[in-house]
């Protein structure tokens, strides 16, 4: 039988391997491992730790604890805010992921210049968001605007797009899927090459149509990759600033205001970083949520087989 001295040995044995093993793992990761501690950990918390003091970022900081949250949810303008941001998901997300997946779809087949036009709409994706959103902004100008003037030949009164409350969240709708179309179209291209093409044979031999295919065969095996876009997207979402910046600044009449824009206002414009540093992290918080519900409901919907 094996004595205790020897199990205790063989105990401290494994133990230090695994410490060596750990020790090991943390030097490779210690070049990004410092950077991302410093740049966004350690910023995370600063804000956490800003959140609870009254500062116009050149007085000294004053202590007022849970103030600043209870200000923030108590204000008609923070829920207006994260309203706007819900709306601007609710349309963004499904026009993108339906147009990412319709040109994933149409450059996966073999169709002339395909690899031409795959680069020509991931363009878009590497060109400055300000750029986009000053062509955009020209694009759905009311007066002069490329697209009322087409709307106009075939006898459409165009709205007044960004200059109009109604109409300025869709604005930035519009510019925004039209940008990240290129992204999503490549991450699904991707998911659509690892279908086996055995599978859509055995379907046809079936009696399986183009829908069937689609609904069967391709969104199922595509749901991991699908699964993925939704949680980055979803994410982005919530962050949304630049478009709103660039071409409404939040107007008209706070009709196009986001919680990245408020917190840029509270912070740059009217001086108040705590305020600013409690609406971002109720923002993390809700993020948070949200994408802690879809890992758990990923499991009822998500195909990795």
């Amino acid at each position: 039988m094996m004595s205790a001295t020897t199990t205790s040995r063989g105990r401290s044995r494994f133990t230090w391997q695994k410490a060596k093993y750990a020790l090991t793992v943390l030097l490779f990761l210690l070049p990004s491992a410092v950077p991302l501690a410093y740049f966004t950990i350690y910023p995370m918390f600063a804000a956490l730790w800003t959140s609870l003091h009254k500062w116009n970022l050149l007085s000294p900081m004053q202590w007022v604890g849970l103030d600043n949250y209870a200000t923030l949810l108590q204000n008609p303008e923070t829920w207006r805010a994260f309203g706007n941001t819900v709306y601007y998901i609710v349309g963004y997300l499904p026009l993108v992921y339906v147009g990412g997946l319709g040109l994933a779809i149409a450059l996966n087949a073999a169709i002339p210049f395909r690899n031409f036009l795959r680069g020509m709409y991931f363009l878009p994706v590497v060109t400055s968001w300000i750029v986009v959103a000053l062509v955009w902004r020209w694009l759905l100008n009311p007066s002069v605007g490329i697209v009322n003037s087409l709307l106009g030949l075939v006898g459409i009164d165009g709205p007044g797009w960004w200059t109009d409350p109604t109409w300025a969240m869709p604005s930035i709708i519009l510019a925004s899927a039209w940008k990240d179309l290129g992204f999503v179209m490549i991450i699904l291209l991707a998911g659509l090459q690892t279908v086996p093409q055995d599978l859509y044979e055995a379907a046809r031999i079936d009696g399986a149509g183009w829908w069937a295919r689609l609904r069967y065969v391709t969104l199922p095996l595509l749901s991991p990759t699908t699964f993925f876009v939704v949680v980055i997207s979803l994410i982005n979402g919530f962050q949304v600033f630049d478009q709103v910046y660039a071409m409404t600044g939040g107007g008209p009449a706070g009709a196009s205001q986001v919680v990245v824009q408020q917190v840029y206002d509270l912070t740059f414009r009217y001086s108040q970083a705590g305020m600013a540093s409690a609406l971002s992290w109720l923002l993390f918080l809700l993020v948070l949520v949200v994408t802690i519900v879809q890992m758990v409901g990923q499991r009822k919907w998500v195909n990795y087989a």
